[in-house]
């Protein structure tokens, strides 16, 4: 990587801007904070720490072409996702610079397919939608457990949570995200039936077994561009489903100098073909501050010039994903089973 690599990060006064901001200089890379809020973005304390910070609208192209100017990557973390991908995306492109989100917006993943594929080709830049928690990291789970297999019958993907204190960007895109929820039924994606299934789930310590319904997210739009699975549903636990349920469920609260609540998570993925069955288990702390080493290792990856991929791309299609998973191990715990 080169040294000083400007990366852009919308929305960085955010609650998860803020971790991949950090991370980002964590990385040795030059952090560009923007926002839209100036005085939400002047009270960050980043001037404070170096990092440069520039105002944009996704309404305003201009002032997104100029919040672009002179870096190499932009991750977006300004929700809900399917107001702004859309124009990001697009101010990307005309900067030929690659483009990341952590949405969980399976709707928002469908659009920047089918519109940007050819474009972001031909201008011969990376666009990573949903590389956070909820999409990119059970994506990678399932290609790590899939393994040397070309097709599977089932992938399931189990996600525990101890608690949910939902961030004010999560509250605002539920409220917008109305768009009925996809899983792959027969190989091909189908509408999540009504009533969904609610199972239980054997998780490794500290959760064990665990009561689940099916939720899922933009992962299934991942794993659905890339590998072949004649099933594919993703769980969630209870205790998370109630926490996010309640409106009166607090926001995060910080729980070490570094910004992390104490929240426990673990994300398994299962893959099943015949009479055999692969599987792969991250565990750790705080989804939203995970979600930062989980992009920025993607945006490291991207523009250390080795890949030879352009256009829209699952994480899992372009990253080696044992290898990536691997790589998050100094900064959360990785469970045995990604090799």
């Amino acid at each position: 990587m080169e040294q000083d690599q400007a990366v852009a990060v919308l929305g960085a006064s955010g609650h998860t801007g803020r971790f991949v901001v950090g991370e980002l200089q964590r990385r040795g890379f030059k952090a560009v904070a923007v926002a839209r809020d100036e005085t939400k973005l002047m009270a960050s304390g980043f001037k404070e720490r170096g990092v440069e910070c520039r105002i944009a609208s996704v309404d305003d192209p201009a002032s997104l072409a100029s919040a672009f100017a002179g870096v190499a990557a932009v991750v977006n973390c300004a929700g809900p996702f399917l107001d702004t991908a859309e124009p990001v995306v697009t101010a990307a492109l005309r900067a030929r610079i690659h483009y990341l989100d952590v949405t969980a917006e399976q709707a928002s993943v469908q659009d920047i397919f089918a519109k940007f594929s050819d474009a972001a080709r031909d201008a011969e830049i990376v666009v990573v939608p949903a590389m956070g928690f909820y999409g990119g990291l059970g994506d990678l789970l399932a290609s790590a457990a899939m393994g040397d297999w070309s097709s599977a019958d089932e992938i399931r993907i189990g996600i525990a949570l101890d608690s949910w204190h939902p961030t004010a960007g999560t509250r605002n895109t539920g409220r917008r995200n109305t768009a009925p929820r996809l899983i792959v039924k027969d190989g091909i994606l189908a509408p999540l039936p009504q009533p969904a299934a609610e199972t239980s789930w054997d998780f490794s310590d500290p959760f064990g077994r665990q009561d689940v319904s099916e939720v899922p997210f933009s992962e299934i739009i991942l794993i659905a561009q890339h590998l072949r699975t004649g099933e594919l549903h993703t769980y969630l636990n209870h205790t998370a489903l109630r926490d996010i349920r309640d409106p009166a469920t607090p926001p995060p609260e910080a729980s070490d100098e570094s910004g992390r609540s104490a929240q426990l998570f673990q994300c398994e993925a299962i893959v099943q073909k015949g009479g055999e069955t692969r599987g792969a288990l991250v565990g750790g702390r705080d989804i939203y501050a995970f979600t930062a080493p989980l992009v920025c290792e993607a945006v490291q990856r991207i523009l250390d010039g080795k890949l030879r991929s352009s256009g829209v791309q699952a994480p899992g299609a372009i990253f080696d994903a044992r290898s990536f998973l691997r790589a998050l191990a100094p900064a959360q715990m990785i469970a045995s089973g990604v090799g």
